[in-house]
């Protein structure tokens, strides 16, 4: 069995801090302009260690991220270093800046992730993504095993797919920078139906409340509405039927209670109502 590879030590004060997220933070190195870490929190090194490796793997089969670099510690956190994107913005910044813009941000990064889910990949390289919320389900500790069996009955039925599956699709987590855009925070990367990852989408968007989306998303909740509005038909179609889209991409947005759940190791109210038609 092939060893992990051992963190090599940085020191900090080389860096500026960036920016932080829910399971760490990041920064930009001083003096060399292509290079950046992403910092885990204290006891997530294992964590850090899985996003490395699959980002690697993500990176060579030419799905569009920041080239992953090797594991850092700074002596208390492991992390990652990335090449870094000069001038980067997310999609959920960009809008916040300029919310009139809503629309054709929305747009674009609908485009981006109609492009991602019909890119197949060799399915031995990832994970299922039922096989993830399975594992999920199971180490999840706020549901009771009456949900949990409605629960996995509802993943056991999703149709099956072998296309990409970014496992964590905020839209603060696809970037761009000139005319080129990036995804990134790939740790949850995984294949199946793209549903599981438009969940997150509509969460973001429409579940989500005001004080978190003012905060993390930096926008108002009537702006991530409207993204909403407008991603949904660019990525379905002016064509499609949005209500009956809406209304199943809403039960996988409450499935995404256990990616929340398991991060911040609290049960979700706000997510979970979205699973009434599942567990009444």
């Amino acid at each position: 069995m092939k060893e992990a590879p051992q963190p090599v030590r940085i020191d900090l004060a080389d860096y500026d801090y960036a920016g932080e997220g829910a399971n760490g933070s990041s920064y930009n190195h001083k003096s060399d302009p292509d290079v950046m870490i992403k910092l885990y929190n204290p006891g997530k090194g294992e964590q850090a260690l899985d996003e490395l490796l699959v980002a690697q793997k993500v990176y060579a089969i030419g799905i569009p991220t920041p080239e992953p670099g090797e594991l850092v510690t700074d002596g208390e956190r492991i992390g990652i270093r990335f090449r870094r994107i000069s001038g980067k913005k997310s999609f959920s910044r960009a809008v916040g800046d300029d919310p009139s813009r809503v629309a054709e941000y929305a747009a674009e990064f609908a485009q981006m992730c109609r492009q991602l889910h019909a890119t197949r990949v060799d399915t031995a390289l990832f994970e299922n993504v039922k096989d993830r919320y399975f594992r999920l389900l199971e180490q999840n500790p706020f549901f009771t095993p009456e949900e949990k069996e409605k629960l996995a009955a509802f993943i056991r039925q999703a149709p099956d797919a072998d296309t990409a599956i970014h496992g964590d699709l905020q839209y603060s987590n696809a970037i761009f920078a000139g005319g080129k855009r990036y995804f990134i925070d790939l740790g949850d990367f995984c294949y199946g139906y793209p549903m599981f990852d438009l969940g997150m989408v509509y969460l973001c968007c429409n579940l989500s409340g005001d004080d978190f989306i003012r905060e993390v998303f930096h926008m108002e909740k009537d702006t991530a509405r409207a993204f909403w509005k407008a991603f949904a038909p660019a990525y379905f179609g002016p064509d499609a039927d949005l209500e009956a889209l809406e209304a199943e991409v809403r039960l996988y947005a409450g499935l995404k209670t256990l990616i929340v759940e398991r991060d911040t190791r609290c049960p979700m109210p706000e997510f979970r109502v979205a699973l009434d038609p599942i567990l009444k």
